[in-house]
């Protein structure tokens, strides 16, 4: 009674309540902090953010279709989660031993047997439908503005851009080179340039072990194989903006250090990056293999 009489009294001070007010002060001021720098670190750039919730921010239709039928699953799966726990739930309660004290000897029920087996045919068709427009809209390589050749190699990548000439290699910068503003572990050197608003076809690649070319923001995971050319696309949307990804497949003992960066400018800022990185990456001898790919 003594220790309950001194809490309360402890309660009701001036201080004590004080002290509560700063606490919940300095969270507000910490949630709104985070929101700040999460709104502000991805206005030109799209990246992990620290305390992020589900995918980044979809940018192209590639990206906003793959998190559409992300969405449409979550509900289905949700869905189905609670019925089974709810139905769990009362099967425990209603057929527990107490209430059944004579246990039911029922071993067939045809309607039960026929929903367990049309109810999720029918669910299945319903994520298929959307799925196959999706897996169909990926592989249309053909309508592209602009081919890239990618190499994945231990542990960095080489862009190669068939129709200008040029190629050059792709390192992650070391963390004390970084500058104000660059992230750790996702900066690189040269990243790939593209001009913004353009349709993009990618010729996935490798040159030693299996990587994977895998940006989120663009919804692009292609794996790059030696001896084996793979195919996809991206449309970068209008904005100048940075898209950080990585290998996400395990390819050795610096697999974390391979970093993706795809740098969408202005249709002049890429004509200026052009014009320098064709003296500076200029590419004399171009693979014969490269030059059929990039003109189907």
């Amino acid at each position: 009674m003594l220790a309950i009489g001194w809490f309360k009294t402890v309660i009701d001070s001036g201080d004590f309540q004080t002290m509560i007010s700063r606490h919940i002060a300095k969270s507000w001021i910490f949630v709104a902090t985070a929101i700040c720098a999460v709104i502000a670190g991805s206005a030109g750039a799209a990246e992990p953010q620290a305390w992020q919730l589900g995918l980044q921010e979809p940018a192209g239709s590639i990206a906003e279709k793959a998190t559409s039928l992300h969405n449409l699953l979550l509900v289905i799966i949700t869905a189905i989660s609670v019925f089974v726990l709810a139905l769990l739930v009362y099967t425990c309660v209603r057929y527990r031993e107490k209430a059944n004290p004579k246990p039911s000897r029922t071993t067939h029920n045809t309607v039960i047997e026929i929903l367990w087996t049309v109810v999720p045919v029918l669910i299945l068709v319903v994520i298929a439908v959307p799925s196959f427009r999706l897996l169909y809209y990926l592989d249309d390589t053909k309508q592209t503005e602009m081919v890239v050749k990618i190499t994945g190699n231990q542990w960095y990548w080489n862009y190669e851009y068939p129709e200008e000439g040029l190629a050059f290699d792709s390192y992650m910068v070391d963390e004390e080179d970084l500058e104000e503003g660059q992230p750790r572990l996702l900066t690189v050197d040269y990243p790939m340039v593209v001009p913004e608003g353009t349709k993009v076809k990618l010729l996935i690649t490798g040159n030693d072990v299996m990587h994977s070319f895998f940006v989120p923001a663009l919804a692009v995971q292609t794996y790059s194989i030696i001896g084996r050319v793979n195919e996809a696309w991206i449309d970068v949307p209008m904005g100048a903006k940075s898209y950080y990804g990585q290998c996400n497949q395990i390819c050795g003992v610096n697999h974390a250090y391979m970093p993706i960066v795809i740098e969408a400018v202005s249709a002049d800022d890429y004509a200026k990056w052009l014009a320098t990185a064709k003296e500076e990456f200029a590419l004399n001898n171009m693979p014969v293999s490269t030059m059929l790919a990039s003109a189907q």
